[in-house]
């Protein structure tokens, strides 16, 4: 099997390898068949996509409505591999599934409207598919209405013609959509489980997500509904692109 890729942003190492490690879990991936790329640490090594099975982004600090002024020089570098990478990801429509600061980045890329309307706090909240979603294979075995994990600065409140809106939440209107049929992108963490969140909330309680007096009540949010759903997209991804 030609390996899948997994691009992440994380510069702190306890939150970077729990999300190797949840991506390796939940996708059925062993370590040689997931090469991880720490872009926050080196740049993008060239991708050939016909050496790769599919792609996967994972979440991360950087937010692409920030203004370009307040933008690291790091994140300056970070969003232009990643515009030059979906030219060729989206024109050959190769399976790539960015999630968080992937919707953020495919977003970007397909023109769409990325700022501070819709956050979400960090909690579970209920994704509900559109009728796109509903048909669309990547979903199969998830109820039309599942619990996910979120926790967000910025969203995307409108979408370019070019996407298929496929899942929304209350309080965020996109929620996942995909470009062509094989392009994906989620707002929400199919990779998190409990534990992996709490490791998230305890690595960014200083980044702004909540105060400094909600830890607690943060860290109760994510544990009053179990969630289990989104994690079989991973799975199912796989399963679909392995080559």
């Amino acid at each position: 099997m030609k390996p899948f890729v997994l691009l992440a942003t994380r510069a702190e190492d306890v939150p970077a390898d729990d999300e190797y490690e949840l991506f390796l879990r939940y996708s059925g991936l062993a370590e040689g068949e997931l090469i991880r790329v720490r872009l926050e640490a080196r740049s993008m090594p060239p991708l050939d996509l016909d050496e790769l099975s599919g792609i996967f982004v994972g979440g991360g600090p950087f937010n692409a409505s920030d203004p370009d002024d307040k933008k690291s020089a790091v994140q300056h570098r970070v969003e232009s591999e990643f515009a030059t990478l979906l030219d060729q990801v989206v024109a050959r429509d190769f399976p790539f599934l960015g999630a968080c600061y992937g919707i953020g980045t495919l977003g970007a890329h397909q023109g769409a409207v990325i700022d501070r309307t819709y956050p979400e706090p960090i909690s579970v909240v209920p994704v509900t598919m559109t009728d796109a979603g509903v048909s669309d294979p990547l979903l199969a075995g998830i109820p039309t209405t599942f619990d996910a994990f979120v926790g967000h600065k910025e969203a995307i409140s409108h979408l370019p013609e070019s996407a298929t809106l496929l899942a929304s939440s209350p309080a965020c209107p996109v929620q996942m959509f995909k470009v062509r049929d094989n392009v994906y992108a989620t707002q929400f963490h199919p990779e998190l489980d409990v534990d992996g969140i709490t490791t998230r909330i305890h690595a960014y309680a200083d980044h702004g997500y909540f105060a400094a007096d909600e830890l607690d009540l943060t860290l109760s949010a994510v544990r009053r509904a179990a969630v289990s759903h989104p994690s079989v997209m991973l799975r199912t991804f796989v399963e679909r692109y392995a080559r």
